[in-house]
């Protein structure tokens, strides 16, 4: 979803973006996280809109559980480009660059530079399915990853739609390998490493 916001905000128009979403349902994106990672656990005072909002209080003191991230080091993103057609390795090109933020609530990410391989190694994701001669890297853990499913398509998953995706249509979870496994824990934090 990141690269069809970023579609948008590169001046795609909003047909170009919706058959660049259906291009990347079918790709397969492998992510190389950090070599370290600090998870914090929190509870936060928020303001957030009222079910029955008054007109003059829109908004109503809360407390919400938050889990911010510390990052230290390099993403890396692959796609497979075997199937992806013409068109999709040029948008590629032009698109991770206006890409500046993730995830639903936001994180920051700075773009550094495009390259092309033919393999990927160990410090990449890997869905558990995965059949041949591979070999889980010394640290990881098993997370479900959200993708797109088979009928992922912009009038379902648009913010701005009323439409209701669908588990294992619209959307499906791929258990995946994450190359990071816990390295120390304590109140309030959960760290990361792959070493």
């Amino acid at each position: 979803m990141a690269l069809v916001d970023s579609g948008f905000r590169a001046g795609l128009s909003d047909d170009e973006c919706a058959d660049l979403l259906r291009a990347l349902v079918g790709l397969d994106v492998r992510i190389s996280p950090p070599a370290s990672t600090v998870v914090t656990h929190t509870f936060l005072k928020v303001r957030q809109e009222s079910r029955d909002a008054d007109p003059l209080l829109p908004y109503s003191s809360t407390v919400s559980y938050r889990e911010f991230v510390y990052h230290s080091g390099r993403w890396k993103w692959a796609f497979d480009l075997a199937r992806a057609g013409d068109t999709l390795p040029g948008r590629l090109v032009n698109l991770l660059p206006h890409i500046s933020y993730i995830g639903k609530r936001g994180s920051f990410i700075a773009f550094r530079s495009l390259l092309r391989v033919t393999a990927l190694g160990a410090d990449f994701t890997q869905p558990i399915q995965m059949t041949g001669s591979w070999s889980p890297p010394p640290r990881a853990h098993v997370a479900p990853l959200d993708d797109f499913g088979p009928d992922a398509d912009m009038a379902t998953l648009s913010s701005f739609s009323k439409g209701k995706p669908k588990r294992d249509r619209h959307r499906k979870f791929v258990e995946t390998i994450v190359p990071l496994g816990i390295v120390n824990t304590g109140p309030g934090f959960t760290e990361y490493g792959n070493k």
